[in-house]
């Protein structure tokens, strides 16, 4: 790695070459600017793995360095790790009202001991960072208030365009600044720093309108209760969801903290005040089943949100019967698949109709795809274009997309490349450290973690506890005595332990007085151990071996 101090350079800490855990760096004349710091959520093969942080070394050992944070917006994705790692950089914290007011509500509620210095931006107005001058540029989304960031250093203009997409009839906000946006193009843009999200979706992402008109038409299908489960901190979504219910006749309920901190949130920088009063969760049971709906989260699954709980009937005050409809007005985030399809097999199993944006238009993205993406360039006429926020294949789409727009150059990036800019090209100048950490007992630690490692290898490979007492000299006494769960089937798991007890004890009496350290032997068991369950069953479970060392007077007394 070699970054001059004048080096006008973007590195991705996360969320290029995935989708979530957006955070990036940008460094000019020996200052650093970071914008957003966010989570991802864990898949099966992290067990016990509820969100993953970015692995923020790098920017840590330059804390000193670093002129503040700049959220584009309040998703997870994008400050969702702030309460596990602001405390190890300790710089203030920049974004609009409403991504401010829901950062408070969210520290509040993750009862976390630092008192953040934070400070509220407008659109259109520059603010210097150093060597950054930064002004907000008004989205839309499917949250409130999100921006891009118009970053202008003496070596050029870098557009970074967060979470986006156009939308002529937006229920909350406004559309994109479109015209800003012309008005950078013509100024002169050197990089576009872009949403990839949408970047194989032909066409163009619907409207907001889209989803209320599809929601009133299938809350008017209904016949029971009405339970709609979305994004938390979609606010348009849940006024459109309010205003379909009203549509047809039917009182709201609101059923999950995240979603009542949303609205809190929203109400305090003046969205959804012209609202009508909420049932109280524990009057829903007293409002007829056709005069309600039903607001919940738990839309990708999650096993402690509303939905899941109302799925398997144990929620403390929310009933769903036979003949009742359940609306998913989300997306499905990838890897949330399965445990979005085991709470809909449930429902589905109780008799109640579930609605997904396959079935009618309940949903919309928040995301631009590929005309509203062309438009964009077709303003801000780019000289480079750095795809971010997307696997491999959605970098890469846009990247063939920028090129078909004319864009002279493209750039894609993995999380902790670094990309300089000079004289109007950018370059790959080397690479910094990046990875996965968790939050567990209290502390953050590497999802790499021998910890995590031995978890992930008893899910999938099961365990074997091996426990031996040898003398003094190392000779085994007696017999070892093995336990193994989750490594092989009841009918032959007889002739597993009997088969790595010879094995051990065959191998234990060619070991020699020097050979016979603790390490040694864990070594020799643990080795025959894993052998003999590669023959079997053509698995390497997690061995724990326990040493007892006795005299053969001991074990007779």
């Amino acid at each position: 790695m070699s970054i001059s101090s004048s080096d006008l350079v973007f590195v991705p800490l996360g969320g290029s070459g995935e989708i979530g855990m957006n955070a990036n760096l940008y460094h000019h004349h020996d200052r650093w600017l970071m914008v957003d710091l966010g989570i991802s959520f864990a898949d099966e093969s992290m067990p016990g793995v509820d969100v993953v942080l970015p692995d923020l070394t790098f920017i840590e050992a330059r804390k000193d360095k670093l002129e503040g944070l700049i959220l584009t917006h309040a998703h997870e994705d994008h400050f969702g790790a702030i309460p596990y790692l602001w405390e190890r950089l300790q710089v203030p914290v920049y974004g609009t009202a409403f991504t401010l007011a829901l950062l408070r509500r969210k520290l509040a509620e993750s009862r976390v001991d630092f008192d953040i210095e934070m400070h509220e931006l407008d659109y259109n107005e520059p603010y210097e960072f150093g060597p950054f001058s930064v002004e907000l540029l008004a989205l839309n989304h499917s949250i409130p208030d999100p921006a891009a960031l118009i970053l202008r250093t003496s070596e050029g203009t870098i557009l970074h365009t967060g979470d986006w997409k156009f939308d002529d009839a937006p229920q909350i906000g406004s559309n994109t600044d479109a015209k800003k946006l012309a008005e950078i193009g013509d100024e002169g843009v050197l990089a576009l720093v872009g949403d990839s999200t949408n970047a194989m979706v032909e066409g163009r992402t619907p409207s907001e309108q889209t989803a209320f008109d599809g929601l009133t038409a299938e809350i008017a299908k209904a016949e029971g209760r009405v339970a709609i489960t979305c994004f938390a901190s979609n606010v348009a979504r849940v006024d459109s969801i309010i205003r379909a219910a009203q549509a047809n006749g039917r009182s709201v309920a609101i059923v999950g903290r995240a979603l009542q901190r949303t609205i809190d949130a929203a109400r305090e920088v003046g969205y959804l005040r012209d609202a009508p009063d909420f049932v109280k969760e524990s009057d829903v049971g007293l409002i007829p089943r056709e005069n309600v709906v039903i607001i919940c989260t738990g839309s990708q699954g999650e096993t402690r949100a509303a939905m899941a709980r109302i799925a398997s009937a144990s929620h403390d005050t929310i009933e769903l019967d036979a003949g009742d409809t359940v609306i998913y007005s989300s997306r499905q985030i990838p890897g949330n698949e399965p445990a979005i399809a085991k709470i809909q097999d449930m429902l589905i199993r109780r008799g109640m109709l579930v609605v997904t944006d396959d079935d009618a238009p309940v949903h919309v993205s928040g995301h631009p795809a590929r005309d509203e993406m062309a438009e964009m360039y077709g303003l801000v006429k780019p000289r480079i274009s750095i795809p971010v926020h997307g696997t491999a294949r959605h970098l890469m789409a846009h990247a063939e997309l920028a090129r078909s727009c004319q864009v002279g150059q493209t750039l894609i990036p993995n999380n902790g490349i670094i990309i300089a800019f000079k004289d109007g090209r950018a370059s790959e100048i080397g690479h910094v450290q990046t990875g996965a950490l968790t939050f567990e007992g209290g502390e953050v630690i590497d999802i790499q973690s021998e910890q995590l490692r031995a978890r992930r290898r008893m899910l999938w490979n099961g365990a074997v506890s091996v426990s031996v007492v040898v003398s003094a000299k190392g000779e085994l006494l007696i017999a070892p005595s093995i336990a193994q769960s989750g490594l092989i089937d009841e009918e032959r798991v007889d002739d597993f332990l009997a088969t790595a007890a010879l094995r051990i004890e065959d191998k234990m009496q060619d070991m020699t007085k020097k050979a016979s350290s603790d390490d040694n032997i864990r070594q020799l068991v643990t080795a025959q151990v894993r052998s003999v369950a590669k023959s079997m069953v053509k698995r390497r479970p997690n061995v724990e071996v326990h040493i007892m060392r006795a005299s053969q007077a001991e074990l007779l007394s």
